[in-house]
Order: structure tokens, then C-alpha cells, then sequence
């Protein structure tokens, strides 16, 4: 009868161990299941340097620790202060070019001033470029390349001023310097022909070739989708 008892107990033991990781599992089971997100209909978003597209649905727990584009304060064409809030609640492009910049930056302007066009109408989409090179783009230097692009200012603000915040801003914000996550030179040159697509939240919803029409084109069809995110 002893015998017995102790068999009755042990399976007794051994069955609420059993229910109890049975239990643990399903909670935790529950608590790192991802809803689904329509990847058709919704942009990922962009959280570090290494640009891995990431689709994270409103109530999952990652959702809240999305990166976004830090306070800024930068002066534009118009000798306007420019900051963060400037673009709170719009959706945005933003890009780095130098006025003098012989090779990609007239490709980078041309395909700025489509966006230009195409959402002229449309107070909820901005663009914003920033100097590389803001010791030589001063505020005048850029009044006269808006005159000369026909860059409307209450569309398209280009920015200049403190060249340590401006190449933050490209590299740790916007992951804009491709160059910069190889080698970690500050000292090194930002030129890239990135166009960077940023939401109402100022969260990174996609990268795109600047250079190249195609690419602008995406981005257009993009801006239209982030428009229906509301």
C-alpha cells in the first residue's frame, strides 16, 4: 500500500511539473507571437545602419521602440530655423548634396524637384535637403541655388549649419552614409544619393536611389501608401 502511494504521488508531482511548462510555454508563446502585417499595403520600417526592412504590427511590443529621427536645429534658405517640429505630423524626404557638387547632386536635384511638382498641392508631404558642406553653403549660397532650381521654399527647405549635427544627422538618424557603417571615419566625406522616405512619426519608411528615376518613381507609389496609414 506504501508502494502504491508513493506511485499515485509521484505521477501526481509529475503531472503538475508537466501543466506547469505547458502553461509557461503558452504564455510565453503568446507573448512573442507577431500579428501579421500586409507587406502589399504597409511599409516596414528601418531601425539601424544595416537598413533590414522590418514589418512590426501596431500592437506588437517592438512597436513602441521604433527608431526615430532625433531633434535637429538647422537654418534653411530663407535664414528660417528649422527643427524636428518643423515636420511634425508630415510625411518627408529627406537627402544631403553641396551646391558645388559636380556629379551626383544635379541628378539628386532634378529628381527632388519631381517630388516637387508632383506633391506641390499636397501639404502633407515636405522635402528636405542638407549641406555637406555648410561652411560653404551659407545661407545666401543657398538662397541663390533655390532661385536657380525654382525651389519653393514652403515645399523644400535646404538646410545648412553645424557640420558635426548635419553629419550625425546622415549617419546615426537617417543611416543615410553607407560609407561611414564600413570604416566609422568621422572625418570622412558624406556623399550619398539616398533618398530617405520619413513618416508622420518621423520613423524611416524606406531608402531609395536618388540618382535613378525608377527609384523616384517607387517612392512616389510609397508616399501614397504612407498617405492612407493616416
Amino acid at each position: 500500500m506504501k508502494l502504491f502511494n508513493n506511485i499515485v504521488r509521484y505521477y501526481e508531482r509529475s503531472m503538475v511539473i508537466s501543466l506547469i511548462i505547458v502553461f509557461t510555454l503558452l504564455i510565453a508563446a503568446s507573448c512573442n507571437t507577431k500579428k501579421a502585417v500586409d507587406k502589399e499595403l504597409t511599409l516596414p520600417f528601418f531601425n539601424s545602419a544595416e537598413l533590414t526592412p522590418e514589418w512590426i504590427h501596431k500592437e506588437d511590443n517592438d512597436y513602441k521602440k521604433i527608431h526615430q529621427i532625433p531633434d535637429f536645429s538647422l537654418t534653411n534658405q530663407d535664414g528660417e530655423k528649422i527643427t524636428r517640429k518643423t515636420y511634425e505630423g508630415k510625411i518627408y524626404v529627406a537627402d544631403f548634396f553641396f551646391v558645388t557638387c559636380p556629379g551626383i547632386c544635379p541628378i539628386l536635384e532634378k529628381n527632388m524637384s519631381k517630388l516637387q511638382d508632383k506633391f506641390k498641392e499636397d501639404n502633407d508631404v515636405l522635402l528636405l535637403s542638407h549641406t555637406v558642406m555648410p561652411t560653404k553653403d551659407s545661407v545666401p549660397v543657398l538662397k541663390q541655388y533655390a532661385i536657380d532650381n525654382e525651389i519653393d521654399a514652403k515645399k523644400w527647405n535646404l538646410v545648412t549649419g553645424d557640420k558635426k549635427q548635419i553629419y550625425n544627422l546622415a549617419r546615426k538618424a537617417y543611416f543615410a552614409d553607407e560609407d561611414f557603417v564600413k570604416t566609422q571615419d568621422e572625418d570622412a566625406f558624406v556623399h550619398t544619393e539616398n533618398f530617405i522616405l520619413i513618416d508622420k512619426k518621423g520613423r524611416i519608411r524606406g531608402v531609395y536611389n536618388g540618382t535613378l528615376a525608377l527609384d523616384t518613381e517607387r517612392l512616389i507609389r510609397h508616399i501614397e501608401i504612407l498617405k492612407k496609414e493616416g
